[in-house]
């Protein structure tokens, strides 16, 4: 071993270590690594920003914009609104809830699928008092094996793709992980729509959101001309807007107001005061067509929808939004209101404020610090408000839809195709510049971009062919098919000490390596690599989807071998002759 070989190897134990002792965050660990890389020599000065400009990064990026885009769109949960009634017990809700997470993350990133689900998986244990434990892991780990089905669906594929690219000069194309990926998928699934029962019904910590135990928000809608529910029922429009609203009272010309009976019949124009919370409130007013009163045209890059607490000295108090001209004089519209004192029965516009109200508004976002600071409302900054913002349902997903087909067909590559959705995005405005900034989780772009030249470092010493050489000694007196199930389990081993990026950047230079020895095709053992990097189901470290509901779920570091254990070897069982059978392990 020369003296950079031993380095290089140093460098990598020392970011390993670092990781697993865990007091450092994953992007600090990678950073300080590169910088030690460029200090030890081990990775030229020239070279060390190289990751920056890789195609991995642009990717990762682009694919958690539209990821959140479509969370934001609200069309997954019109897709699944028809099925969440008949989902009656934790067996039925399960299995449903697997299997939507695990289509999504076969055609967008696995960590923002499950991040589209997860609303809708909690909402579900609110209600039917289901403890979120047997939905979240059964969900994460439906999101690794839903990723190993296309190129996008997770890094490891991503990355994979490119080390092929440097031994070849061909990558692996969108669907050529289908046959190995899509079989584990199903053998998968039928597994977590059973074994959830393994795991404990725990407590998830508490988020930010109940430090909000606030009353209902009221909010004041009209039922436009042409309307589907006008000449109908109240009845009718409940299930146009699905479950968590009520619909307290109907205001009709103007100053009539009646209550809202199950047997009323509605009208065009009528106004409705809706009660329940922002992210319910905002799905039924989309779902059933309603428009927001007063609801302006501007467009939604230029104003911001805002939660804020009217102070005692609010020249709001005692008096009502129309006294106060609140829309001419500051251009500030009122969405919702929230009180506990008393029920709020009429208009908002007509509703005298009181100090303590809770309001949500929308205004221009120039003008918005001053116009709060002039009205004394105290701002929440705490959660993020949906209602009022100008949805688009079904855009970004045909966007995203679009450009996989793009991808699909060869006519762009992949970092083309979503960078050029996220452009559509924001053009088609679905999304604005900043809202798209914070979909971007920076902390794992700068990971990936700091480990591409330091496993560089690895191939570029000779370290791959090292270990390689010394893998070769230990399978070679074995069939071909044991050392291809050896890199399977040492990708899956070490995945949860060096993230599942990390661990292709490292294992796949070596396990190339290891073909050419063995006098192999490297294809299957790519494959290998990349189907062990991805599927991390013993610890909560080794990929941002299990770390994701950790918390929310309430697990313990010990309850993930509970479900995780036996799925592993599901998957090293099945996968390795599975890999084998699509991609001969001999040339020709």
């Amino acid at each position: 071993m020369s003296l950079d070989q031993a380095l290089s190897f140093a460098l990598i134990g020392g970011v390993i270590l670092a990781f697993v002792w865990g007091r450092l965050p994953y992007d600090v660990v990678a950073v300080t690594g590169l910088i030690c890389g460029v200090a030890l020599g081990v990775v030229p000065a020239d070279k060390a920003f190289l990751g920056f400009s890789d195609d991995i990064v642009v990717i990762v990026g682009c694919a958690l914009v539209m990821s959140s885009a479509v969370a934001r769109s609200g069309a997954v949960e019109t897709l699944m609104r028809p099925i969440l009634p008949h989902l009656t017990t934790t067996a039925l809700q399960v299995p449903a809830l697997v299997a939507g997470v695990l289509f999504a993350s076969m055609v967008t990133k696995n960590v923002g699928a499950l991040a589209i689900f997860m609303p809708i998986a909690l909402q579900l244990a609110r209600r039917t008092g289901v403890p979120a434990s047997s939905f979240l892991m059964p969900m994460s780990f439906a999101s690794l094996i839903g990723g190993i089905v296309t190129l996008v669906g997770t890094s490891p594929n991503v990355i994979v793709s490119r080390v092929r690219a440097e031994l070849t000069g061909v990558p692996f194309g969108m669907f050529d992980y289908t046959p190995v990926g899509l079989a584990i998928a199903i053998l998968g699934f039928l597994f977590l729509a059973v074994g959830w029962r393994l795991l404990p019904k725990r407590t998830g910590t508490a988020s930010m959101e109940a430090a909000f135990r606030l009353d209902s928000y009221v909010a004041e809608v009209s039922l436009p001309d042409g309307h589907a529910a006008a000449g109908r029922r109240v009845r009718d429009l409940r299930e146009m807007g699905g479950a968590g609203v009520e619909i307290s009272s109907i205001v009709r010309e103007r100053y009539r107001r009646m209550p809202a009976e199950p047997e009323t019949e509605l009208r065009s124009r009528d106004m409705l005061l809706l009660r329940g919370e922002p992210g319910d409130l905002e799905r039924f007013v989309v779902q059933a067509g309603l428009l927001l009163a007063g609801r302006p045209d501007e467009e939604s890059g230029k104003v911001t929808v805002i939660e804020g607490v009217v102070t005692p000295p609010s020249d709001l108090v005692g008096r009502t939004a129309a006294q106060l001209d609140l829309e001419g004089r500051y251009g500030m519209r009122i969405l919702a209101l929230s009180r506990s004192s008393e029920e709020i029965e009429q208009s908002l516009s007509a509703t005298r404020f009181h100090a303590g109200d809770v309001v949500v508004l929308r205004g221009p976002t120039r003008s918005l610090p001053e116009t709060l600071g002039l009205l004394r409302i105290l701002p929440l900054a705490g959660r993020g408000i949906a209602l009022g913002r100008n949805t688009r349902s079904w855009l970004p997903l045909a966007i995203l839809i679009v450009a996989m087909a793009l991808v699909a067909v060869n006519a762009v590559s992949v970092p083309i195709a979503f960078f050029g959705a996220v452009v559509v995005v924001l053009l088609t405005r679905c999304m604005t510049p900043t809202e798209a900034y914070a979909a971007i989780e920076w902390p794992v772009l700068i990971l990936f971009a700091a480990l591409i030249p330091i496993s560089d470092a690895i191939g570029r010493t000779g370290g791959a062919d090292l270990v390689a050489g010394w893998m070769m000694r230990g399978v070679q007196d074995f069939p071909p098919i044991v050392a291809l199930g050896a890199t399977l389990v040492l990708a899956m081993a070490v995945t949860p000490f060096l993230n599942n990026a990390a661990t292709v950047l490292v294992m796949g230079p070596i396990a190339a390596k290891l073909a050419a020895r063995l006098g192999m095709n490297p294809d299957p053992f790519l494959m290998a690599t990349a189907l062990g990097a991805a599927c991390d189901f013993l610890t909560p470290i080794g990929h941002q989807c299990n770390t994701l509901v950790m918390g929310p779920g309430g697990y313990r570091f010990g309850d993930y071998a509970r479900l995780g254990l036996p799925l592993s070897i599901l998957v090293i069982v099945v996968g390795t002759p599975l890999i084998a059978f699509f991609w001969p392990l001999r040339a020709g």
